[in-house]
């Protein structure tokens, strides 16, 4: 029950629910248990007329009609007040689950890039989804059929003992086996709850990786071989869920046959007591077998409800892991920053966490505002690092990254990347319209302004010959799109914000060159006093660049303009002339 402390919090959030519930609950339960009572006084209204101590056959009739009335009323109200219960708790159950999934879905937001690296999608969407719906089944069905189950045992067990003290111990004395049975079987339970639930997150991310990768499952004819190995793991997956609920099977039967020895029990005691005179009338041994049967359900539930408990508490230690998860990237500065885009690299180094790859190496370089940088260099050479740093996706290593001379861990980290327009190497496009997907970069634009970013990036002519227009459909990650359109909206994305900085990673590589010639030419009006950087393996697309380094190996080998650079021997002159060459070939 360790991991489930965490969740004290929300007790105490909806406490008035709670304590609601409760009350409800045990105004339920002194109905439901006033017609155990009345039955039995109308059978010994019966007994009494068959033995002639009432001769009036209407006195008879009329309080056996009252009775009926009574337990009536009594069964109405009893089912009332257990609708109000259910409102109540069950209600409180999806108030948490909706608190606890976004207090996870914030969590996520909040960790670094290497989480990500480290843990599979699958596994994440399968703990804010299947494992807070277990833990839902906690504060919800769990607590509120134990509540109903200690209130009923409580209130009947007093009621049993003040009528006969040697019956009642004789009804109860199934429980302690009831109560070992319990604890031993929910150890089992525990443990296979917890074998269930990782396998869970195994075929969750397997689906999820598949259907993502259907392109190249579907071009490389591997679909036989994904069916098998899913089929595999689901096969396993089968086998671990068919072992806990033989487990979770062993509860019922098992409370049915403690309840079916109470049953014995009252009848044969009572039986006993009542023809050896101990007991007074026959209506006793009858309520006593109502008492018995109301308290059949709770405790044939008290074996679910452990088992929910277990299971719970499986679930929950799993999402404590990513909880006490702490951010690699922390907002050091509480106040709003004003960003002006001067950036400086001093001596820079940085180490991937998972890889240990070192992809920069003491780097410096220094832009100011309103100018422009250009970064070229092999794959694997770090021109995107250099990138995902001045975002302060990761935190460096060594060295020191300025922003307007003021180091960036102290500059506010949304008011960064607020001030950063990003267009990353890989487009990534949601499955929305893409009017949706520009209007990331300002949710507040006008439909003027979508289309004036558009323009900017070369797009609008393509997005105006859709029949739907900005109001496409563009699919999982933009699958309707081709390679160039996905990255041209990802620029548009990028221009709506009206960023201080401006950041394109290799975002032309998927158009050619006729294309990539019309996109410089308006970004070069779009980015007019904006500090850019541009990411390429181009020498076109950086050659208007007011300053291009060339990195290797995580090194700066070379710095300069594009006049500078073309007459000195090396890579930038061998891209250049390479790329002079396959354009006048194409001519």
């Amino acid at each position: 029950m360790k991991a489930l402390k965490y969740l004290n919090k929300f007790f105490y959030k909806y406490r008035s629910r709670l304590i609601l519930g409760i009350l409800i609950t045990v105004v339920s339960k002194v109905f439901a248990l006033q017609i155990p009572q009345l039955i039995k006084e109308s059978l010994n209204i019966v007994e009494d007329y068959r033995s002639n101590q009432i001769t009036d056959l209407e006195i008879v009739k009329s309080q056996l009609i009252i009775n009926i009335l009574y337990i009536i009323g009594a069964a109405l109200l009893a089912g009332f007040f257990t609708f109000l219960m259910r409102q109540t708790l069950i209600v409180m159950s999806r108030l948490i689950e909706f608190d606890l999934k976004n207090e996870i879905f914030h969590q996520y937001e909040l960790l670094s890039l290497n989480f990500y690296k480290k843990n599979r999608t699958g596994d994440l969407m399968n703990r804010i989804s299947e494992d807070v719906g277990k833990v839902r089944m906690y504060f919800g069905p769990a607590i509120m059929y134990t509540m109903n189950m200690l209130v009923l045992f409580i209130i009947a067990i007093t009621k049993m003992a003040n009528i006969d003290t040697k019956l009642t111990l004789y009804t109860l004395l199934p429980l302690p086996i009831l109560s070992l049975s319990i604890y031993f079987l929910s150890r089992i339970i525990n443990k296979r709850s917890n074998i269930v639930q990782q396998y869970l997150s195994k075929l969750t991310t397997f689906a999820q990786e598949t259907f993502s990768g259907i392109n190249v499952v579907k071009a490389y004819g591997i679909e036989g071989f994904s069916s098998n190995s899913f089929e595999e793991l689901a096969n396993t997956s089968k086998d671990k869920n068919i072992s806990l609920y033989k487990a979770q099977a062993l509860f019922f039967p098992l409370m049915i046959l403690l309840i079916g020895l109470s049953n014995i029990l009252v009848i044969y005691v009572g039986g006993m007591q009542y023809i050896n005179g101990e007991i007074e009338n026959i209506g006793i041994i009858a309520e006593f077998i109502i008492y018995v049967n109301m308290l059949t359900w709770p405790v044939a539930v008290v074996g679910w409800v452990t088992s929910i408990v277990q299971q719970a508490e499986v679930s929950q230690t799993r999402i404590n892991e990513f909880l006490e998860e702490k951010p690699k990237i922390i907002n050091y500065e509480p106040n709003k920053t004003q960003i002006k885009g001067e950036i400086e690299f001093d001596n820079v180094s940085f180490t991937f966490e998972d890889t240990q790859i070192t992809a920069l190496d003491g780097v410096s370089f220094k832009i100011k505002k309103g100018k422009t940088l250009a970064i070229l260099g092999r794959t694997g050479s770090g021109k995107s690092t250099i990138a995902a740093l001045i975002a302060r996706l990761y935190d460096v290593d060594g060295g020191t990254i300025l922003i307007d001379d003021q180091p960036i861990k102290k500059i506010n980290l949304d008011s960064l990347r607020e001030s950063i327009g990003f267009v990353p190497q890989d487009a990534f496009l949601f499955s929305d319209t893409i009017k949706e997907n520009i209007k990331i970069g300002n949710e507040n634009a006008s439909d003027e302004q979508v289309a004036q970013a558009a323009k900017s990036a070369y797009i609008y002519h393509n997005i105006d010959a859709f029949s739907n227009k900005f109001e496409t459909l563009v699919g999982e990650r933009g699958v309707t799109l081709s390679g160039g359109q996905k990255q041209r909206v990802s620029i548009a994305r990028a221009l709506i914000s009206d960023p201080e900085i401006l950041i394109f990673d290799d975002c032309l590589s998927a158009v050619d060159t006729e294309t990539e010639e019309i996109i410089l030419q308006n970004l070069s009006e779009a980015t007019k006093d904006k500090t850019t950087i541009i990411i390429s393996h181009r020498a076109s697309s950086v050659k208007n660049a007011d300053q291009i380094i060339i990195l290797e190996a995580g090194k700066i080998v070379s710095a300069g303009t594009h006049d500078e650079l073309v007459a000195i021997p090396g890579y930038y002159q061998d891209i250049y002339n390479q790329q002079l060459e396959e354009k006048l070939t194409n001519q």
